[in-house]
């Protein structure tokens, strides 16, 4: 486990890795989604929650439910996605504990407690979707992570019993390297870190 990666390894994860706009015309596999959520899921959650839900848009009817909650500058780059992943949060994730958290009460420490659920959805299930946007790069596909839709809609047309709520989007597939944008700056060590 102490191995460290190569250089290559790190720049298919992060240092030559990119947020794709447009994409080529490749399949995406069932089992390279299977491949993909078999990694995501073995990272870490607080108590091993795993709250994140992923639905895999493919069809042409599925899309075009898609593209109606969505923000007009997502648009195209979800019709041209091979696969474009929904990412919800189970608001029952709790549920799962007794299973998933076995050696303790770990349920009784959210039923009935609203604000702690939603914290604890919300951030364990974009931590999980960070997992997603690793594993299906590290597959050799590329990632276009947006936020860009309309929430409410969204909801109501991927998971109307209200159970699961929208995270974020994840367009996944070969990505067109002549559609990336310049690569933005990121902030130095001392701009973002602190040793004390």
């Amino acid at each position: 486990m102490a191995n460290e990666l190569s250089e290559q390894a790190l720049g298919v994860l992060f240092n030559d890795a990119r947020s794709h706009n447009g994409w080529q015309d490749t399949d995406v596999s069932d089992e390279q989604l299977q491949q993909i959520y078999d990694l995501m899921k073995m990272g870490p959650t607080g108590a091993n929650c795993c709250p994140a839900r992923v639905h895999f848009v493919r069809s042409d009817s599925a899309r075009e439910k898609l593209l109606s909650c969505v923000s007009e500058g997502n648009v195209e780059k979800c019709r041209s996605a091979p696969v474009v992943a929904i990412i919800g949060m189970d608001m029952e994730f709790y549920e799962k504990l007794p299973k998933l958290f076995p050696h303790t009460d770990a349920r009784s420490w959210y039923v009935g407690n609203d604000e702690a659920i939603y914290n604890t959805a919300f951030r364990n299930s974009t931590l999980q979707a960070a997992y997603f946007m690793m594993a299906t790069r590290s597959l050799g596909l590329d990632c276009g992570p947006m936020t860009g839709f309309n929430a409410d809609k969204m909801n109501e047309t991927f998971f109307p019993d209200g159970k699961i709520k929208i995270n974020m989007i994840c367009a996944i597939g070969k990505g067109d390297p002549d559609k990336l944008f310049p690569r933005h700056p990121r902030l130095d060590f001392s701009e973002a870190c602190q040793l004390l």
